[in-house]
């Protein structure tokens, strides 16, 4: 019999009070770890992401991406009797995430400073839009506005076109990982001291450290990014080019791809002594007649071609994929990304796998996210609540 390999994060207890995507993005990882989380949803929509599409057997595949390896509960927090299972469940956890907009958890009596009077050690993590303080902690946050707030869209898109967004949910997913290196920074902490603390994380500024280039510029001289379709702000050729049927991909960053892209790619030895790219800054200069002179370059091949001659140069390179074309990539399948779970109502579905290999204690996809309130009797028997009184609950609306 093979012999189960221990996660990582095995014996952490995460109690899950977030919902639609930053916090449960946060927790999936946690429980894809090897974390034991208890997601607790409000009775009869619960999660707000179960109402979103599309749906299969009446069941929301958006809820089911992010809530994998994860035991559901329904619980309704405004009721006295439903917040003392709470308040066990708080003695159990290590962790406790939430994301309510500022002020609910304290209206709910499940704000830190209660909980923390009752396991001084809980590490309990907030997730806002914009934080727990500041002139903006009242507002509600959402992963559109915190794009349009810190810059990113007005250097998004094509120069002189509208401001785009990125094409995923990128703040969301950001503070959800934001969350979770906290997270587990603060259980070194804990195991090591015993204590505690109150982790604030905010969609306006996890994704502000990001800008590395743009803040180099912006604080050394002022300088304002702007969009650049897909070309980088630092590194030329560095961009997406269009060849006879398609377009690719181009990362010749360096001075040394530079020259294979010219030698050994195009055979245009000539551009490496020309004086408007002889090195990066002056490519960078020159940027609108180094495209056109590369671009007429590519037409004359479809892509596949220039991507298989770039590969034998050494000069990276690839294609532009759809999510199809990127999901069905015999890489991303030999690398195990594409997963498989049994679903109770969606039967076999795919999700993604996990993104972080460990040589000794790799995650693992355990089980299908929960139906709701899927694992309540068996979550309340854990936790010492009798059948009769779990009866009686479920009359007076406190559990589902």
């Amino acid at each position: 019999m093979e012999k189960e390999v221990k996660q990582p994060l095995a014996g952490l207890k995460v109690l899950d009070l977030s919902q639609i995507m930053a916090g449960p993005y946060c927790t999936m990882i946690l429980a894809d770890l090897g974390a034991e989380v208890i997601k607790v949803e409000k009775p009869g929509t619960g999660d707000d992401s179960r109402e979103m599409g599309p749906y299969v057997n009446g069941e929301s595949t958006c809820f089911a991406q992010i809530n994998r390896n994860k035991k559901g509960i329904a619980l309704n927090l405004k009721h006295p009797e439903a917040r003392e299972i709470v308040y066990e469940m708080v003695r159990w956890a290590d962790v406790l995430v939430e994301n309510y907009r500022v002020g609910v958890t304290r209206s709910l009596g499940l704000d830190y400073e209660t909980v923390s009077a009752i396991n001084p050690r809980l590490v309990y993590c907030s997730i806002s839009g914009y934080g727990q303080t500041g002139p903006y902690a009242s507002k509600g946050g959402f992963d559109l506005v915190a794009q349009g707030m810190t810059g990113i869209m007005s250097m998004t898109g094509e120069p002189g076109g509208r401001p785009l967004k990125t094409g995923i949910a990128i703040y969301d997913i950001g503070a959800g990982l934001t969350a979770c290196y906290a997270i587990l920074a603060a259980c070194l902490h804990q195991r090591a001291t015993g204590e505690g603390q109150h982790i604030d994380i905010s969609l306006a500024e996890c994704g502000l450290p990001w800008f590395i280039w743009e803040a180099a510029a912006y604080f050394a001289e002022g300088t304002i990014p702007q969009a650049t379709g897909s070309r980088h702000r630092v590194s030329a050729p560095y961009q997406a080019f269009r060849t006879r049927d398609g377009y690719i991909i181009i990362g010749a960053a360096n001075q040394r791809t530079w020259e294979k892209l010219c030698l050994d790619v195009l055979g245009r030895s000539e551009w490496i002594t020309d004086p408007r790219f002889v090195t990066n800054s002056d490519r960078m200069a020159n940027i609108d007649a180094l495209e056109a002179l590369l671009e007429a370059e590519f037409a004359k091949a479809d892509a596949a071609t220039w991507i298989q001659r770039c590969e034998a140069a050494g000069v990276p390179c690839g294609p532009i994929n759809d999510f199809a074309q990127a999901v069905n990539d015999p890489h991303y399948s030999a690398r195990g990304m594409i997963q498989e779970l049994d679903h109770p109502r969606l039967g076999r579905m795919k999700t993604i796998g996990i993104p972080t290999h460990f040589s000794r204690t790799p995650g693992r996809l355990r089980t299908a996210a929960p139906l709701h309130g899927q694992h309540t009797d068996e979550i309340l028997e854990h936790f010492g609540v009798s059948a009769e009184r779990r009866a009686r609950l479920r009359e007076v609306g406190a559990i589902q």
